[in-house]
Order: C-alpha cells, then sequence, then structure tokens
C-alpha cells in the first residue's frame, strides 16, 4: 500500500508565518498611527482657516466680527439679529467639530488679533505640548 501524500501546513509554517505578520504589524502600525495624528492636525489647521474666511465675510457684511458671547454660532444663526447678517457664512449650515469631537473655541478681541480660533487639541484642554498642543488660527 502506497502511503497518502500529506495535504496542509506543519506546526513550524504556520508559526513563522505569524512570527513574519507579527513583525511586520509591529513595524507598520506605530506608523500608521503616527500618521493618522497627523493627519487630524491638518484637518483641523484647513477646518480653522475655514472657519477664519467665514468670520471674515461675517466681518464684511456687519462691520465687526462676533462677539465671544455669541461664538461661532453666530456664522450660522443671526443671533444677534443682525439686519446686515447674511447668512450662513459656512457651507455646512453648522459649526463643525475638531477632528477630536471637541468644539472650536473662538475669543474676540483675541490675543495676537482681531480674534481667535482654536482647537484644544486630543486632550480637549487649554495647553499642552507635543500631540495635545493646541492649534490656533495664529500659527
Amino acid at each position: 500500500m502506497s502511503r497518502r501524500k500529506e495535504k496542509g501546513f506543519s506546526l513550524i509554517e504556520l508559526i513563522i508565518v505569524l512570527v513574519i505578520l507579527g513583525l511586520l504589524a509591529a513595524i507598520v502600525t506605530p506608523k500608521i498611527f503616527d500618521e493618522l495624528r497627523r493627519s487630524k492636525q491638518k484637518i483641523a489647521r484647513i477646518q480653522i482657516g475655514e472657519l477664519d474666511g467665514a468670520l471674515e465675510k461675517y466681518a464684511f457684511d456687519n462691520g465687526r466680527f462676533p462677539s465671544t458671547e455669541e461664538g461661532l454660532e453666530a456664522l450660522v444663526e443671526n443671533t444677534a439679529n443682525l439686519a446686515s447678517w447674511r447668512g450662513s457664512y459656512l457651507k455646512t449650515n453648522h459649526v463643525p467639530l475638531d477632528p477630536w469631537d471637541h468644539a472650536y473655541a473662538y475669543r474676540c478681541p483675541g490675543i495676537n488679533s482681531d480674534f481667535d480660533v482654536f482647537s484644544f487639541g486630543p486632550d480637549g484642554m487649554e495647553g499642552g505640548e507635543g500631540e495635545n498642543e493646541d492649534i490656533t488660527n495664529q500659527k
């Protein structure tokens, strides 16, 4: 009688494949998360730039920027009942959240300009360093 030829993988072959996959994951995963972090920061900068432009249009129409109390909502709602308001000044008709699902902060007058728009970053708290650094329209 002839012996049947065994089909399938040996345990050693499976272990080698798993080790290779583990090494690839250990090398690639940190790079992916670092790129994701940088992408969120870029998105926040882009959104802040769009909010800057909308605030400039608001000021052009109304002769002033929204007060800190009126906030960024003044870009999508006529909260001050201004006759010259021609909004919504944002395409989406709502104020976006930052990439970490926090509201953008707004201050008028700003520290270094007419107004400040900023995201507190992933930690959601003012200040911070490194990846938790605030993202503003001043940088």
